[in-house]
């Protein structure tokens, strides 16, 4: 099966280089190969001229966006472009380590899921995260669980694997940080279940380029609501692909 690795950048000039290489390096489940499709969302600090050193790469393909649009804007442009069975999400920093993709392409690669989500907390808080942003993380994952049954850990995280026709299946119109909130209500309500895994986790804060802020959190809440209230129709590109043995179809 073929992998694709989707890599939101925007102002990462100090890490996008290592990021790269690790991914690149990143081993995958028996019989994978990968390609890494990295979306430069405008980046200004020197991002774009480190990433055209890419230009050409066996497996690297770069897009740049002349504007700052938005994480989700880029997440969306890297969906367009991915050609594979399976896409990862990973973000363009170092917060999430790239030696983790089989434990979470497994499942898929096997037929046991069909989305699986990276989980920071199934073995507690992790070390550095800022209380804030932990609880800010409980109030999205608690929604997601009463809202849609979800029955996960951690909604926010960045680590999300997919099988390819199943995010394809629900239209997305993220621009910000709402890509997470409104890619698991709109899957979770085309009755899709999702599959976590332990990950570790390396929190960085605003001084080391972290970029979501609280009203982020804000719209993250209000998107789960939204899609909680809209029909299912409105936002269904087609009809939800043959569902994981024990899935509930929810309206």
């Amino acid at each position: 099966m073929k992998i694709s690795i989707v890599i939101p950048v925007y102002n990462e000039f100090q890490n996008i280089h290592q990021v790269l290489e690790r991914v690149a390096a990143a081993p995958l489940p028996f019989g994978c190969t990968k390609e890494i499709i990295v979306v430069d969302d405008g980046s200004v600090d020197g991002t774009t001229e480190v990433l055209d050193q890419y230009q050409p790469h066996a497996q690297i393909v770069v897009h740049h966006s002349i504007l700052n649009l938005g994480k989700g804007s880029a997440i969306r442009i890297g969906l367009q472009k991915a050609t594979g069975d399976i896409i990862l999400v990973q973000d363009g920093d170092l917060e999430y380590n790239p030696e983790e993709y089989p434990s979470i392409l497994q499942p898929i690669v096997d037929g046991q899921a069909q989305i699986v989500y990276g989980s920071r907390f199934r073995t507690g808080r992790p070390q550095g995260m800022k209380l804030a942003n932990w609880i800010a993380n409980k109030v999205l994952t608690y929604t997601s669980n009463v809202l849609f049954g979800a029955g996960i850990t951690d909604e926010a995280t960045a680590y999300k694997a997919f099988r390819a026709d199943v995010v394809r299946s629900v239209r997305l119109h993220c621009r910000r940080f709402e890509f997470c909130p409104e890619v698991t209500a709109k899957l979770l309500r085309a009755g899709y279940r999702i599959q976590e895994v332990a990950i570790s986790y390396n929190a960085r804060g605003l001084t080391e380029g972290k970029k979501i802020r609280w009203q982020d959190g804000v719209q993250a809440l209000w998107t789960l609501c939204k899609y909680r209230l809209l029909p299912r129709q409105t936002f269904m590109t087609a009809e939800p692909a043959e569902l994981s043995q024990g899935a509930i179809l929810k309206v």
